[in-house]
């Protein structure tokens, strides 16, 4: 993945922006952090990940997702974007949209999920 494909993606949900953060191309939700590169080019600063999870998605995958000691004391997760797939980002991604949305965009989202499932 690179994150023109995280862009493309989380782009296609409400309220999503362009942005920036510590002068890296971020997304951003109603003013809050989404996600955002990292000064590397290849990493994915995912905020929203619980340390317990954190420190199992890392156990489980080390070569995708890591952490710094900037970074142990914050609910967030590295992702490094030229190993991951998808489907493991996705998920995060969305749990973290969804925690930021407003109750309007989350349910217009809904709605149309549902439409286009019929």
């Amino acid at each position: 993945m690179t994150f023109e494909d995280i862009r493309t993606l989380a782009r296609a949900w409400p309220e999503v922006e362009d942005g920036t953060s510590y002068g890296t191309p971020a997304l951003k939700v109603r003013k809050k952090l989404l996600v955002r590169l990292k000064e590397d080019g290849d990493s994915l600063v995912m905020p929203g990940v619980p340390r317990d999870e954190r420190d199992m998605l890392v156990e489980n995958e080390p070569n995708i997702f890591y952490f710094t000691d900037h970074y142990r004391d914050y609910p967030m997760v590295l992702i490094r974007l030229s190993k991951a797939k998808r489907a493991l980002v996705e998920p995060l991604l969305r749990r973290q949209w969804l925690a930021l949305a407003s109750k309007a965009a989350r349910k217009a989202f809904e709605t149309e999920g549902s439409s286009r499932q019929k």
